[in-house]
């Protein structure tokens, strides 16, 4: 009989379901149509189900096609301190469902840059919540990762960190960066939601035959908890739902236990639809 176990701490963090419950709980109110500023979060069934909804994503410089008192959403990602500018002067309904965690890196960003410190981002430079923060500091920060040398800083920095960056890389830049500065205020900023999201994941596939990572294909988090389990398990598949899960997989006859986890901007109802598809 084979065996399924879903990982302690899977699937969506307080800060996606807050700007989900955000979206949903607008378009009760208004009645109207509803824009998210960029996909709302990184997860294309979750996106299309808002869709659905007419909840619809739209990028900045289409924001002047939207009519007076037409509500925005600013999503969990946050936007830097001159998108959030431009979008006060406009007559939508500005409606903030940055994750609170995100608004704290904000806020840490904004004050050592303007007390001279240089600000260093550890994270993936071209993600939404980096660009975000970068924009704090007026898009002046070094974007650090795990192997990337830092190059000449100045002595006196302070480093944040993308909210679901790995343990291992915030250490990893840490090191480096203390060889080179001289006065460093450091934030360990990754949320506490993704750290023990990532122990239960890495736990957990050092335990199975198989190993289920469910989330969309451009969500960083979810690539992170990929890494983490394929370096335990190398039987492990990344999928968006359950029409990804290959038939061979689910019919190994050597495969007895399988893990699976999720990423945070992924919903119980793709995850419930992927194991009852293993289950059957």
């Amino acid at each position: 009989m084979r065996k399924i176990i879903l990982a302690d701490s899977a699937g969506f963090c307080f800060g996606v379901k807050r700007a989900v419950d955000t979206a949903i709980n607008m378009k009760k109110k208004y009645n109207s149509k509803i824009y998210t500023l960029g996909p709302l979060i990184h997860n294309n069934d979750v996106v299309n189900f808002l869709k659905e909804n007419l909840i619809y994503p739209i990028e900045l410089n289409n924001i002047d096609k939207l009519e007076e008192n037409d509500t925005l959403i600013i999503r969990s990602h946050g936007v830097s301190e001159e998108t959030l500018n431009i979008l006060k002067k406009t007559k939508l309904n500005i409606i903030d469902a940055t994750c609170p965690y995100v608004a704290n890196i904000h806020k840490k960003v904004k004050k050592y840059y303007d007390l001279g410190y240089h600000i260093i981002i550890v994270g993936d430079k071209s993600h939404p919540e980096v660009i975000g923060i970068n924009g704090w500091c007026n898009n002046s920060a070094t974007i650090l990762k795990s192997g990337t040398e830092p190059g000449p800083l100045s002595n006196k920095v302070c480093v944040v960190s993308q909210t679901t960056e790995t343990q291992s890389t915030w250490e990893n830049v840490l090191t480096k960066v203390i060889k080179t500065s001289k006065e460093i205020v450091a934030f360990n900023t990754i949320c506490s939601a993704t750290e023990v999201r990532q122990k239960s994941a890495e736990e957990l596939s050092k335990k199975v035959d198989a190993m289920l990572v469910i989330g969309g294909f451009n969500s960083s988090n979810t690539t992170k908890l990929y890494e983490i389990c394929k370096k335990n398990c190398v039987n492990t598949i990344y999928v968006e739902n359950l029409l990804g899960i290959p038939d061979e997989f689910i019919k190994d006859k050597n495969v007895k236990i399988i893990g699976v986890t999720a990423g945070a901007s992924t919903p119980n109802w793709i995850i419930d639809e992927a194991i009852l598809k293993m289950s059957k």
